[in-house]
């Protein structure tokens, strides 16, 4: 067997996620379709992270074992090839060593979270952003986010229906920023750590958000992550706006 390690690009818009689900599509079911119609095996794909549905992508790394022995570019090609037409995109495939584990192996997860701040509704970005029109104040959502980078039990920031058996996490970094773009005032909320609760990311930015707009002082960041109780959650971001951007691995990996 060889173990093939994927980057993956994905549109979350069609999708219930990454992993395989019962009441729709997924990412993995298209891929491990596409697998059996290349390679004629039923290979089960094996991913850094998990995704809600309409949650993007731009490098998910994932990893599949192969018994066919294939050149990992033209394994990328044909996969590619019939992946089509769901925005799926296999955009690296290389030979990793068996004991590498795209899931299990990975020591971070970064995630960016974007929101377009202008008036006029959406067209070109509808299902790729979260649409809000009143001006958000982003240096101020980002001095709040500070309270929560750290060691902390983020039971707050966790879905009821998270499998996680501990809510302690350390997050390394939550950062905000303003931009301007093509298409208007962005703001992006930058998260990385070793591993996120369900719902973890939306429901920070749902909190900042609120800071952004002036109906929670900055302080209340930190009292509702104190609270450890769900009901002290403000808002959970919708997940058109979430993006998987990286996973990071050791470098003898």
């Amino acid at each position: 067997m060889t173990r093939y390690a994927l980057t993956i690009e994905f549109d979350g818009t069609p999708f219930q996620g990454l992993q395989r689900q019962k009441n729709g599509p997924s990412v993995q079911q298209s891929i491990e379709e596409a697998i059996a119609r290349v390679t004629g095996e039923e290979a089960v794909l094996h991913s850094a992270g998990r995704t809600d549905t309409g949650v993007h992508a731009l490098a998910m790394r994932s990893h599949v074992d192969l018994a066919k022995d294939m050149d990992p570019f033209r394994l990328s090609e044909a996969l590619n090839a019939h992946l089509r037409p769901d925005p799926i995109a296999i955009t690296a495939c290389e030979v990793v060593s068996e004991d590498w584990h795209a899931r299990f192996s990975c020591i971070g997860r970064s995630y960016v979270y974007r929101i377009l701040n202008r008036r006029a509704p959406l067209t070109l970005a509808k299902n790729r952003v979260w649409h809000v029109a009143p001006e958000l104040d982003a240096a101020a959502m980002h001095r709040a986010a500070q309270a929560l980078v750290g060691r902390h039990d983020f039971t707050t920031f966790r879905s009821v229906q998270c499998q996680a058996k501990d809510p302690v996490k350390t997050l390394d970094r939550l950062d905000v920023e303003a931009c301007d773009t093509e298409l208007g005032r962005e703001i992006r909320v930058h998260a990385e750590a070793r591993s996120f609760l369900h719902h973890q990311v939306r429901s920070m930015v749902g909190c900042l958000k609120l800071v952004g707009q002036g109906s929670w002082p900055e302080a209340r960041i930190g009292q509702a992550l104190a609270a450890r109780d769900r009901s002290h959650l403000g808002l959970n971001a919708p997940p058109q706006g979430l993006y998987f951007v990286a996973a990071e691995y050791p470098d003898a990996d």
